[in-house]
């Protein structure tokens, strides 16, 4: 039997990368899995595409997590079509990198107000999804939370708020059998990640040559985590924070 046959999972920006892969390596463990986007349609029914096409089971559902309305159309629609949640995975965020004296008002909330209240805003409402045998929720996090780079100051602050916040609701949530934990990750290869031009960056080679594994991560790295966390093979675990970067810290 597959780890995860009859679950059912909601994961947050998971049109392309880190988010796309964990929702294809959810559903190849049985779950029922919503591919949630807040633009690219495109990218999330290419997702559900290829998950429909493996023989696994999802949707794709538009909703801009740092909005309340939006959050709670998303887990409308989620109990309207699968009837319930059993797995929340909050990877949805966003990365801007700006010395100090360019750090302006705008740089402070467009992080924050989806990385940590947009995160919130759906801890909130999805917890209200979850039946009496309780489930998993993963938030994903980044190792720049402790690592924090130069010029990354915003950012690293916004992944210290959910591993702070991960430790916390896991507290709340864990007499309800709900645990939460999170994913620290360190460079990940993804679309973005080519988008922004670091394939053949110095950050990248100076990444690799400070990794004691040699290399930079890709998606699948944090998703086989990702199906770990959310599967009955982690009933005890829960406020954690997980490291996947290779070693580097």
């Amino acid at each position: 039997m597959k780890k995860l046959e009859g679950k059912i999972a909601v994961v947050t920006g998971a049109s392309k990368g880190i988010g796309a892969s964990i929702a294809k390596h959810l559903a190849a463990e049985g779950a029922a899995v919503v591919v949630n986007y807040a633009s690219s349609k495109e990218g999330a029914d290419r997702v559900v595409g290829e998950i429909a096409s493996a023989g696994g089971k999802a949707i794709a559902i538009q909703a801009n997590v740092s909005k309340k309305a939006e959050i709670e159309h998303l887990f409308a629609q989620t109990q309207q079509v699968f009837g319930g949640l059993d797995i929340l995975i909050n990877n949805a965020g966003i990365y801007e990198f700006a010395p100090l004296e360019y750090i302006t008002e705008e740089h402070f909330h467009k992080q924050f107000d989806l990385n940590v209240l947009g995160l919130i805003l759906t801890l909130q409402e999805g917890v209200k999804h979850f039946g009496s045998e309780g489930g998993s929720i993963i938030n994903i996090s980044s190792i720049v939370s402790t690592l924090a780079p130069a010029n990354g100051s915003i950012y690293s602050a916004t992944k210290a708020a959910v591993d702070a916040i991960t430790k916390s609701i896991a507290k709340e949530l864990g007499p309800r059998n709900i645990r939460v934990n999170s994913i620290n990750p360190g460079m990940v290869e993804t679309e973005g990640f080519h988008t922004a031009g670091m394939t053949e960056s110095e950050g990248r080679k100076q990444t690799e040559e400070q990794t004691p594994l040699g290399r930079i991560g890709q998606p699948q790295d944090i998703a086989t985590a990702a199906v770990f966390l959310a599967s009955s093979d982690s009933a005890w675990i829960t406020g954690e924070t997980l490291y996947i970067t290779g070693g580097l810290r």
